[in-house]
């Protein structure tokens, strides 16, 4: 996180995410690192420090992500973005198999792999949220309707 971000725009960010995160829809109230503001540009490759620039991102999410932009399509071998939160609706690249968030384009499949949706441990975690009532929240069935 940039150290000219503002509590304001931080505030603000995590708001327009209903205090999800933006990549995989976990509720910031049920991960032990709560979730974070995510340059989609990182700085370090130009991005700035503006609200159409930031998400709200899980630790998980955030780390794996890093300051790349995309990575290499595993069916056509092509540079693919990732998916942005600003730009792209969630459920044109994603959708949910019970805890498994499966991709539906080029842009889900190289966001889901390097962002690492489907590791057996947040899998599992997703499994634990779902039989407790908390994947998903309303705030993230709403973003599925969009």
């Amino acid at each position: 996180m940039s150290s000219d971000l503002s509590e304001a725009l931080r505030r603000l960010v995590a708001e327009r995410a209903d205090h999800l995160c933006e990549y995989c829809l976990v509720s910031e109230a049920d991960l032990y690192h709560g979730c974070e503001v995510d340059h989609v540009v990182s700085v370090k490759r130009g991005g700035a420090t503006v609200r159409g620039n930031l998400a709200y991102a899980c630790f998980h999410c955030n780390r794996h992500k890093g300051t790349d932009l995309g990575s290499l399509s595993l069916r056509t071998g092509k540079l693919v973005r990732f998916f942005n939160p600003r730009s792209d609706c969630w459920p044109q690249h994603f959708c949910l198999n019970e805890a498994c968030i499966d991709p539906v384009t080029e842009i889900g499949e190289v966001t889901s792999r390097m962002l690492e949706f489907n590791h057996p441990e947040r899998l599992a975690f997703r499994r634990l949220l779902m039989e407790a009532g908390r994947y998903l929240t309303v705030e993230a069935l709403a973003r599925l309707k969009e």
